[in-house]
């Protein structure tokens, strides 16, 4: 099993905590960009540089990642395809998006999206907080924790 994250909008906050889950568990972890970034020597960290455009890091994922793999990101059409693919989408505030849940969460990016199309001030999400850093960092311990046992 290996972690995937979509790197170029995940938050450094929430990459240190993957670097350090990574290499405190051994577990590999393939931070996906459009460009390059640094990220600390390790034999279980690696970057997958892609092409610039639109969903590309994306399709990247889907099309490498295994079933039961686990990816970290907020794009919500890039965790669908993660679900529908059989792998484990966590966003950086410790939710999981599950086929419970990811067609509402579609839904309302979709009406969203609509929404910015025709000039009306959405803004953007609520900054990350410690309380989100914490239940990302527990979920994504409990979720590992399963896997091992599993």
């Amino acid at each position: 099993m290996q972690i995937w994250v979509d790197a170029d909008a995940c938050p450094k906050v929430i990459k240190e905590i993957l670097y350090r889950v990574a290499d405190k568990r051994k577990i590999k972890l393939v931070l996906v960009a459009n460009a390059t970034m640094w990220v600390p020597s390790s034999p279980y960290i690696e970057t997958l540089l892609v092409g610039s455009g639109s969903d590309v890091a994306d399709q990247e994922i889907v099309q490498r990642m295994t079933p039961g793999e686990l990816v970290i990101t907020a794009d919500i059409p890039l965790a669908a395809d993660v679900i529908a693919s059989g792998g484990h989408a966590l966003n950086p505030r410790g939710e999981f998006y599950t086929e419970d849940n990811i067609r509402e969460r579609l839904a309302v990016r979709n009406f969203m999206d609509e929404l910015r199309g025709s000039g009306v001030e959405t803004g953007g999400p609520a900054a990350l907080t410690q309380k989100d850093r914490q239940a990302f960092a527990n979920r994504l311990d409990q979720f590992l924790t399963q896997q091992k046992r599993g």
